[in-house]
């Protein structure tokens, strides 16, 4: 990185705000290699989260609902807005998911695609100013730069755990998110294809405050449910 741009990248990280609000408390990630890397062990209160990935098996849907897991543990609902039917309660119920806590917001039926984007952009923005939602999981397509600010003043508001779930090509859009995660499906370990370990990749790409570590290799166990960083190293056959 050129000298004058790592001093402007120093000078703009002194002017964020800092994580000292009413709701600025660290709540896990819900797996520890990612909080170790993260300031204050984790996300904080009152922030929004952009996890980006793509197709299916690239883990991105299973990790926020982790962290969503985690940020509810003290109390407040997970509220999911879901109009394309990305949820699937029986798999988060296996995660730690507690459905008794959990909203699921479908959104009405509409033959026009712009009137069901607004519907879910209304319910989602509802849910991140309610001070009783703890966290808040959806899929956003498309995102106006004015929606994405309103959405973050309204978790900081609330102390809602704002976690967007996005295509891998929204890393190149703009963003008001306080952390932009990419998360990449790598090797999987086993004899295919019933495998029991996989691994994951997480770039950090954006965070406040900085990182020291912008890489994050994940190994995850499907029978137990445990997350270990990887080791650098090739994989027995």
């Amino acid at each position: 990185m050129h000298p004058k741009i790592r001093e402007l990248d120093t000078l703009l990280r002194q002017v964020e705000r800092p994580e000292n609000g009413p709701h600025r408390t660290p709540v896990s990630t819900g797996c520890g290699p990612l909080d170790v890397v993260l300031p204050g062990r984790g996300f904080w209160r009152g922030s929004l989260v952009e996890w980006l990935g793509n197709g299916p098996g690239c883990g991105v849907g299973m990790l926020a609902l982790w962290a969503a897991r985690e940020a509810c543990r003290e109390g407040g609902a997970l509220v999911v807005v879901d109009p394309q039917d990305h949820f699937y309660p029986p798999a988060a119920a296996a995660g730690g998911v507690d459905l008794a806590n959990t909203i699921v917001v479908r959104g009405a039926r509409c033959r026009q695609v712009q009137e069901a984007a607004r519907q879910s952009e209304w319910a989602l923005d509802q849910a991140l100013r309610c001070p009783h939602v703890a966290a808040v999981i959806a899929w956003p397509q498309r995102l106006d730069s004015r929606v994405f600010r309103r959405w973050q003043l309204a978790v900081e508001a609330s102390g809602c755990l704002g976690l967007l779930i996005r295509s891998a090509e929204a890393k190149r859009e703009a963003s008001w998110a306080d952390v932009r995660l990419l998360v990449s499906p790598e090797r999987t370990i086993g004899p295919a294809p019933r495998a029991m370990k996989w691994r994951l990749q997480v770039e950090v790409l954006r965070c406040r405050g900085g990182v020291q570590q912008r890489t994050v290799g994940l190994e995850i166990d499907e029978r137990t449910g445990d997350i270990h960083a990887t080791h650098p190293g090739g994989l027995a056959t």
